[in-house]
């Protein structure tokens, strides 16, 4: 059996996150989802759990880092193709995300984009040849 990775991260405002990650392609999973909480489904094997303020409280008592002045993880989803990257780091600035927090870098055998959602948490997108020996 496959891993499977669920990211948990605190969101302001449920439902616009909710929209986000719709229009950059993950899909709802009802099953975990509810007016405190949304899992977004990208594949069989990646999830990331939308959680409102008051929810993440119950997991931990630690303060919510304010994600657009300081950085607590960057996350990094790969994409089956250059133009795929491209494409999702286009859709996430047209659904309220910003485009472009760290340079686009083109390695020729890896290239990658970035983008904030609307609450500041940080995606890089890539996409690697896995044909180039290691």
């Amino acid at each position: 059996m496959d891993k499977k990775l669920f990211v948990n991260i605190a969101v302001s405002d449920l439902s616009r996150a909710k929209a986000f990650y719709e229009a950059i392609g993950a899909r709802i999973n009802p099953q975990f989802s509810d007016e405190t909480a949304a899992c977004m489904v990208f594949s069989e094997t990646i999830y990331v759990m939308l959680l409102t303020h008051e929810k993440w409280a119950f997991f931990t008592k630690k303060p919510i880092s304010d994600s657009h002045i300081s950085s607590e993880v960057m996350l990094a989803l790969s994409c089956e193709g250059r133009n795929k990257v491209d494409i999702l780091a286009e859709d996430a600035a047209k659904a309220g995300g910003k485009a472009g927090v760290i340079p686009t870098q083109d390695h020729g055998f890896m290239y990658s984009r970035s983008f904030e959602d609307p609450d500041g948490h940080i995606w890089e997108v890539f996409w690697m040849d896995s044909s180039v020996p290691k």
